[in-house]
């Protein structure tokens, strides 16, 4: 596909062409546009797709904010219908999360086809018995009473009833809503009424106003006689304990069938007891809710009976056995209608043990499969780790309820890391946050996979290792897919195309180049990676100026190591000397003419017709200079035309920060073996040329 892209950024118009199921390898100096393609690209998809609106307005030049008509514009990402983004907003939503390495780590390292369908043919088998129990009603309501009764109870105590739980708020003076305290028996209807703590609010909230006057808040009526009676409600009762009362005993009651005829009798004396409960009652009511808990997670259990209530039991057959309900160990609960309740349960175990082993079988499958899942990704993520020389591992490990978190070891100590994202470096995170994109990636399976410069604030090993482990051969990585890589950092070409072919799908590798703001791409192929020496050799044998030639040679010089005579008259020259002098350390003399002629036959056996008082009286005149400078098509021989130009002449350069920029921060070539050839690439950006061009111009009418 070949996107299109207008006024974006400092990208006015340009395109770049994406390759589907390939790496699309984009390489280019820093400035030309990456981010903003990458970013341009993402807006496009996310505001054609509706999950983002007018998100290329943010990419809008500065010239064009004030104008309708000079709105960025992207074509091209129309057969794109997803499309996920390395960047720092996956690593902050979804990298590093308080219990697990990545978001959802079960969902991409064990959930697939396989695993879904395993775990449907199980269900299927348990099926009848967590339908007939999920449609009976009765058993949703026993339980959701059980749960009321029980957390009545507060926080657990080794005697008694917490004090301050809502059965003891409720119940340790009596029960005074059965029993109405002396003197309020005439409230006993509003007392006993279903909504009785409503009515106590109501109250409560006018008792403050009854000392204004003599006469009724609500009704205006005198109450001089009655206000110790009325204040007496405010006394006994409040509304959140009454409310209390009411769900407990309400409880209660519906789970009196349930309930065994002893227990049921002392369970109704104890809610409409008067003086509230004894200790003896209190310990009973523990064993009640002993037995209720048993029971209700009994119910629960049998729920969800499946896979993760049976991989861990040696035999299927003991498991089922464990879930059956033998009423006789529930005393308190031992009643006609909960043994009806028991026996589906206990019907569907029984129906259950008869397929045990067919369930069995299918158990240890899936259980084989996680088994394998889980030693296939950590191993592959365990050999990134070792591979880039970080000393950590991971593991998966089972929450407990049926699925596994990925979780980060400590190597030498052997201990989980609970908060990585704290603990590790800004490398290491990155380094992490990349392989796990990856799997993350493999399991949503985008349509397109952007990775914008993720690569190149890494050393050597660990930058290899990445690649290694993102592109590698075999299934498991990104290798087939359709992957946007935006670098600045020619060493995965290299790796991928000169030094290991052998081990990576060949890619679609471009270079990118922004002059003034028009973008265009030109493939890289093997052969465009050589090394500076033939890269020297080449030019050298090409039809160009000899400045331009002496600029390859003094620079093959200074890799080779070989600063003898040769260099130091390449120097010289260039540094517009009239008498050659001989630099030794931090001395310097005067070169004799038998050096020089020896240094100018050195030269001259590369670049033939060489003379040095030719070539300085050419250097020194700056008209055949700027004409020169203005007839060359490479930005890095301009480059070091401007530096030879402008090496006496700093006067003419406005500001110390213009030339640091100039003459240091961009006089740089690559440190790899591997190179490309800057007569055929612009390795020096245009921006750079823009700032020498200004005063090669202010040069020029001087």
């Amino acid at each position: 596909m070949q996107v299109k892209l207008r006024r974006c950024n400092n990208i006015e118009t340009g395109s770049v062409e994406i390759k589907e199921q390939t790496l699309n390898l984009k390489y280019a100096p820093n400035g030309s546009g990456k981010t903003t393609i990458a970013r341009a690209v993402l807006a496009s998809i996310n505001e054609r797709l509706g999950t983002e609106i007018n998100s290329l307005t943010s990419l809008t030049p500065f010239k064009y904010r004030q104008d309708e008509a000079g709105k960025p514009e992207v074509t091209g990402t129309e057969a794109i219908q997803s499309v996920k983004v390395f960047d720092e907003k996956y690593i902050s939503e979804f990298v590093f999360q308080t219990n697990e390495l990545i978001k959802g780590s079960f969902d991409i390292f064990i959930r697939g086809s396989s695993y879904d369908q395993g775990m449907s043919e199980i269900d299927a088998h348990v099926a009848e018995m967590q339908i007939a129990l999920s449609e009976d009603k009765d058993i949703a309501d026993l339980i959701a009473d059980f749960n009321e009764i029980s957390s009545s109870f507060g926080k657990e105590t080794k005697s008694g009833i917490h004090g301050s739980s809502g059965l003891a708020k409720a119940f340790k003076d009596g029960n005074k809503v059965a029993n109405i305290p002396e003197g309020l028996e005439p409230y006993k209807s509003y007392i006993q009424h279903s909504g009785n703590y409503k009515w106590v609010k109501w109250q409560l909230g006018g008792a403050e106003f009854m000392d204004i006057g003599a006469d009724c808040p609500y009704c205006t009526s005198n109450i001089e006689e009655k206000r110790e009676t009325i204040k007496l409600v405010s006394e006994i009762y409040d509304s959140k304990s009454i409310e209390n009362l009411n769900k407990i005993v309400s409880a209660f009651h519906r789970l009196n069938m349930y309930f065994s005829d002893d227990t049921k009798a002392k369970i109704a004396e104890f809610v409409e007891c008067v003086g509230g409960y004894t200790a003896d009652q209190a310990n009973f009511l523990r064993e009640v809710k002993a037995q209720i808990d048993r029971l209700g997670d009994k119910f629960i259990r049998a729920q969800r009976l499946g896979f993760s209530s049976l991989k861990d039991v040696d035999k299927v057959i003991n498991g089922l056995n464990d879930h059956k309900i033998d009423l006789s160990l529930f005393v308190h609960l031992n009643s006609k209608n909960t043994k009806q309740k028991a026996e589906i349960v206990n019907v569907a175990i029984g129906k259950l043990l008869e397929q045990a082993g067919q369930l069995q079988g299918m158990i240890n499958k899936q259980k084989k499969l996680i088994e394998d899942l889980v030693k296939e990704h950590s191993a592959g993520i365990n050999a990134f780790m070792q591979n880039a020389g970080y000393v950590y591992r991971v593991a998966l490990q089972d929450d407990g309820k049926g699925q596994h978190q990925l979780k980060l070891i400590h190597s030498d100590l052997n201990g989980e890391i609970e908060n990585a994202k704290a603990h590790l470096s800004y490398g290491e995170r990155n380094a992490f946050a990349l392989v796990l994109f990856m799997y993350d990636a493999l399991k949503t399976a985008p349509d397109l996979i952007v990775l914008d410069d993720p690569i190149s604030s890494f050393d050597k090993t660990k930058k290899y290792a990445i690649i290694d482990m993102l592109f590698r051969k075999g299934s498991g990585s990104l290798r087939d897919k359709t992957v946007l890589l935006l670098t600045h950092d020619l060493e995965p070409i290299i790796d991928m195309m000169a030094h290991h072919p052998d081990r990576f799908k060949k890619p679609f590798a471009t270079f990118l180049q922004n002059n003034n703001g028009t973008l265009t791409e030109k493939e890289i192929e093997r052969a465009d990676i050589q090394t500076f020496i033939e890269i020297t050799d080449k030019n050298l044998a090409s039809e160009s100026h000899i400045l331009n030639k002496l600029i390859y040679l003094r620079r093959r010089l200074e890799i080779t190591g070989e600063k003898g005579l040769m260099f130091q008259v390449i120097s010289n020259v260039l540094h517009k000397r009239p008498t050659p002098q001989m630099i030794e350390g931090q001395d310097s003399r005067d070169m004799t003419a038998e050096e020089l002629q020896d240094g100018v036959n050195e030269i001259a056996a590369n670049i033939p017709n060489f003379d040095y008082q030719t070539l300085l009286a050419y250097i020194c005149n700056d008209e055949k200079m700027i004409e020169l400078y203005s007839n060359t098509a490479s930005n890095y021989e301009k480059l070091h035309l401007y530096r030879t130009i402008f090496d006496d002449k700093d006067d003419l350069i406005d500001s110390d920060i213009t030339r640091k920029f100039i003459n240091e921060a961009f006089h740089i070539e690559n440190d790899y073996i591997y190179q490309l050839n800057p007569r055929e690439f612009q390795t020096v950006p245009h921006f750079v040329i823009e700032q020498c061009n200004r005063h090669v111009e202010i040069l020029a009418t001087t």
